[in-house]
């Protein structure tokens, strides 16, 4: 299996590889399965915290009302229970919110109502909110989830997503790299057997293959 050295070098040569950009470009990781039958349902969603914070964190909606809604001021946004029914009431505005923000926070006494109102456009999305109960320490698990990234296998053999952007270290990126890659070879049902070949490449650049002999 391939090791965070060969997904440094990797990581380099993708960086070098490349045109001047007018803007920061991403660096993606790409993994390809096999001998994994995705018509028979299997899928992933996982949520990923990555040990090196990106330079653009992920964006967290918060939905909640009372005293939750009010210790969760350092959210991207805070939706409340009113607020919540207005929303779901509109399916422009619903869908307005989800694509808005990455990852969805919701107080346990309106997950019921979430699901009911947004629940239709929040599951195909793989974007239903995690539970927080109300006296849980709101501003740590906002850190964690900014730290964070979604990574979503359905009806396909291969993955793709962000693990930051050139500017970062060449080491943060590969560490960042091998937190997805060890996510992802827990959930397979035969682990890194599971896993065809790990890519890397910029959001214009070519993609990197692994050096040979390694996946």
């Amino acid at each position: 299996m391939i090791n965070e050295s060969q997904i440094t070098q990797m990581i380099v040569e993708a960086k070098k590889n490349q045109k001047e950009r007018k803007f920061k470009q991403s660096l993606e990781l790409i993994m390809v399965f096999k001998d994994i039958d995705v018509k028979k349902g299997f899928a992933i969603n996982e949520t990923v915290q990555l040990p090196k914070k990106l330079n653009q964190p992920a964006s967290v909606c918060v939905i909640a009302s009372g005293d939750l809604g009010l210790k969760a001021k350092n959210a991207d946004k805070v939706v409340d229970g009113t607020q919540l029914t207005q929303i779901g009431a509109n399916k422009r505005e619903s869908r307005k919110l989800i694509n808005g923000y990455d990852f969805f926070l919701a107080d346990t006494q309106l997950m019921a109502n979430v699901g009911k109102t947004l629940g239709q456009f929040m599951g195909p999305r793989g974007k239903m909110p995690t539970p927080v109960p109300f006296n849980a320490p709101i501003d740590a698990i906002l850190e964690r989830f900014r730290s964070s990234i979604r990574v979503r296998l359905r009806n396909s053999l291969s993955l793709a997503c962000k693990i930051g952007d050139e500017s970062m270290a060449d080491d943060d990126l590969a560490a960042n790299a091998n937190a997805v890659i060890s996510t992802i070879e827990k959930k397979l049902p035969s682990g890194d057997r599971n896993i065809k070949k790990v890519m890397v490449k910029t959001t214009m650049g070519k993609t990197i293959k692994p050096p040979a002999g390694t996946k």
